[in-house]
């Protein structure tokens, strides 16, 4: 049985396409059927390739430091779970304080 199909009704759709195309036109319209299932299968492994590929592309991506980030660290600061405004918030307070002087 197929999807539903017993084997009379199997019979009868075949007996319906051999009058509809002719007994001469079945190879030919089964190898257009098996060429086209042919190529939708190589297209879906090419795209489930395609995908695969850009999902470990996203993975191994670095995640690259902003210009205030990279500020941030030279100046001495914690960048971990912070913003880039957080960062230039004390990076402008780091600015403000005066330096100090060391009296010899």
């Amino acid at each position: 049985m197929i999807g539903g199909l017993g084997p009379t009704e199997l019979a009868l759709i075949l007996i319906l396409v051999m009058i509809l195309f002719g007994a001469s036109k079945l190879p030919e319209l089964a190898r257009s059927m098996g060429s086209s299932v042919g190529e939708f299968k190589k297209a879906q492994k090419e795209s489930e390739q395609s995908l695969k590929e850009f999902e470990k592309s996203l993975k191994e991506t670095p995640e690259t430091k902003t210009k205030v980030q990279e500020t941030a660290e030279k100046l001495g600061i914690d960048i971990r779970g912070k913003s880039d405004d957080q960062l230039l918030e004390e990076i402008q307070k780091r600015a403000e304080k005066p330096k100090e002087v060391s009296e010899p």
